[in-house]
């Protein structure tokens, strides 16, 4: 009998039960055999390509270690539809009717309204949910509305006419809307604030909670919907268990709960024990307290991600969206970073902010290169390539920070990378070959100062809010740029080459110069759609920094910006110079943080980083137009399957992957389905 891969998975986890004759453990062994052996190959819709990334060393780690990485996994995924509901409250029902639909229907799926459905069921898994993860722009199906009745009344699915009325109307239209002539709440779709509440209502209530610790304040707001009740009362529904998305984060409870019994040290366990609770009560106090231990657990081979904790998918950046990421540590390339981490104080201190903005003592900056092993929620299908959290200030300031360069993942970009697009929008031959010599170090450099100095410098002044109360909607791009800025500074400093990170500083140097500002004024407006302004908050802090630095710098010809043949370059001209100009907007960057001033912020933000030069758009996007590559590139997981034998005692973990995207999108909506399909 051939059997389907996932039908392999199922009989793999139960395998080894009454293996007691010959036969059976062959039969066994073929089966884990079948599952190492699946092939999962690239692929590509609409703007999206979907690849696959590598585990490297699985086989090194211990059983325990095994374990502890598959149960970590486990809570991530338990975690994903809190993430798919954040976006937008009906993305639940409107994923179930959807994949009912394509598990479903009999018809005809050889025309092109068939064909157009199914990539509009692919682009919404992978942006888990019907607003495109970049643009945040409503994705617009490519079939019209009957087509989608007769679909649903073939398959006697149930939908919403008003639901289906929204996915082809402009109802709902941006899931972030940063736009400041508009209600950012009102005009927002995610799922963070209930109907009717403005963006004036939500700044008074939280603005309301004076901080017992004004220098260790709570992150308010960062686990709840606030909504508004029948009788007018604005309170907020808490993300815990017993509340709001309880029945997932019980699930995820109960995984961490396995991944404490198999914790590699008792930092580490006490930390996850903390998240527990906090997971438990939904009180702010435990996610700072698990936030200083997390950090404080250094030691072990293994690391996670679990919580909820970016909040670039609220306008008014409070909320946080719950992610996940697990990690194995890469021995090698983590032994090479950890120079500069080591080398965290010097780089503050010889940084151009003004003094009374540098740190006295840069605390823990703990920095690896690690493996992914799995990812859920805000991390995937689309995915960081570093990060360093936590986000609090004054945790960094205090206890420090952990910085990660997420390496089997660049891994997997630089794999299916290739230099036809630098050809094309590269000034010259010379500008090239140093690309191809040197972008590679030169971007998991960029990653690492990004991450371990740039996210690690700077203070606030004394008596000053956090920036997600003065800097307001402009506070995660400002960041975002200050982190770049930093590590642009030093990207051209002869310092890196004494500390032994490279052969030729200057090389180096005008690498990630060349990279960063061909992609800030030219090849990232591949991303977004012709007319529209950039929304995203790293898209914008690279457009503000190049176009600042470029118009500075016009007087002395810094950056040439050059026509020919019919097409736009942007050439180099003065490196020191532009090193000179990158450090002084990082003065002003920092200044902006330290003194809260919004004003500044939102100057600097809307004159360079959200207007987008229309023609140099239109010309980018034709140029653009002979690569068969997708501007966006995502992953699927690994799937690990664990073994067990009679006594129903994991004996061993497999690595496997599936099929297809699709096959990975319905077997997570099949066992990880905890929420109602409205929260």
């Amino acid at each position: 009998m051939k059997l389907s891969h996932f039908t392999l998975i199922a009989l793999a986890v139960a395998s080894l039960t009454a293996c007691n004759k010959n036969n059976e453990a062959n039969t066994n062994n073929s089966m884990i055999d079948s599952l190492k052996q699946v092939q999962f190959e690239t692929e590509q819709f609409a703007d999206i390509q979907v690849l696959k990334y590598d585990i490297p060393g699985w086989e090194k780690l211990t059983l325990k270690e095994k374990k502890l990485v598959y149960y970590l996994a486990q809570a991530g995924y338990a975690g994903r539809d809190i993430f798919w509901d954040q976006n937008y409250k009906y993305n639940l029902k409107i994923r179930t009717a959807l994949e009912n639909i394509y598990q479903n229907y009999k018809g005809d799926k050889n025309n092109e309204n068939w064909k157009n459905f199914e990539i509009y069921l692919k682009r919404i898994w992978f942006s888990n949910g019907i607003h495109h993860h970049y643009s945040n722009d409503k994705i617009k199906p490519g079939f019209p509305q009957t087509y989608l009745q007769t679909l649903l009344k073939e398959t006697k699915t149930n939908l919403d006419t008003s639901i289906v009325e929204i996915l082809f109307n402009d109802v709902d239209a941006k899931k972030v809307n940063l736009n400041q002539n508009v209600d950012l709440v009102q005009g927002s779709a995610v799922n963070f604030y209930g109907k009717g509440l403005t963006a004036n209502d939500v700044e008074k209530f939280y603005g309301s909670m004076a901080p017992a610790d004004s220098l260790r304040p709570l992150s308010t707001g960062l686990n709840s919907k606030l909504v508004r009740t029948e009788s007018g009362k604005i309170e907020e529904r808490i993300w815990r268990s017993g509340g709001m998305y309880g029945a997932a984060i019980d699930k995820v409870i109960f995984w961490l709960e396995k991944a404490v019994k198999v914790a590699e040290n008792k930092p580490q366990a006490e930390a996850l024990n903390i998240l527990i609770d906090f997971y438990k009560t939904g009180e702010l106090k435990k996610w700072d307290d698990y936030n200083v231990a997390w950090v404080k657990a250094t030691e072990g081979n293994i690391d996670y991600i679990n919580g909820f904790i970016e909040v670039y998918n609220d306008p008014l950046g409070h909320k946080a969206s719950f992610e996940s990421t697990v990690q194995i540590k890469d021995f090698d390339m983590s032994a090479k970073m950890e120079v500069v981490s080591k080398n965290a104080q010097w780089f503050e201190d010889h940084s151009p902010l003004m003094p009374e903005h540098k740190k006295k003592n840069v605390v823990g900056v703990s920095y690896k290169t690690v493996i992914v092993a799995a990812e859920s929620g805000d991390t995937s299908p689309a995915t960081p390539i570093g990060v360093n959290l936590p986000n609090a200030d004054w945790i960094r300031a205090e206890h420090g920070s952990k910085s990660i360069s997420l390496g089997n993942i660049i891994e997997a970009y630089n794999k299916d990378g290739g230099d036809e697009k630098l050809k094309e929008f590269a000034f010259d031959e010379n500008e090239i070959q140093l690309s191809k010599r040197y972008s590679e170090l030169a971007d998991k450099l960029h990653t690492a100062l990004h991450e371990v100095i740039g996210h690690a410098s700077g203070q606030l002044n004394p008596g000053v809010g956090t920036p997600k109360e003065t800097l307001k909607s402009y506070a995660s791009t400002l960041e975002e740029g200050r982190a770049d800025l930093v590590a642009l500074y030093y990207l051209y400093d002869k310092k890196i080459q004494d500390l032994g990170l490279v052969d030729d500083w200057q090389g180096l140097g005008k690498t990630a110069y060349n990279d960063y500002i061909r992609n800030g004024l030219m090849t990232q407006l591949v991303r977004i759609e012709p007319g529209q302004d950039i929304e995203e908050a790293h898209m914008r802090n690279r457009q503000w920094i190049s176009a600042w630095v470029f118009e500075k710098g016009k007087e002395q010809n810094v950056i040439e910006k050059i026509e020919r043949d019919g097409k736009t370059y942007f050439k180099i001209n003065d490196y020191d110079r532009l090193h000179d100009l990158f450090g002084q907007l990082l003065r002003e960057t920092q200044r902006i943080k330290s003194e809260g001033d919004f004003n500044a912020a939102k100057s600097l933000v809307e004159t360079y980083g959200v207007k987008v030069d229309q023609k140099i758009h239109k010309e980018v996007l034709e140029r653009n137009k002979k690569f068969n590559t997708a501007p966006y590139r995502g992953f699927v997981n690994p799937v690990l399957v664990p073994i067990t034998n009679e006594k129903g005692e994991i004996t061993d973990i497999v690595v496997t992957y599936p099929k297809t995207f699709a096959e990975q999108m319905l077997y997570y909506s099949k066992n990880y389905n905890f929420l109602p399909l409205e929260n």
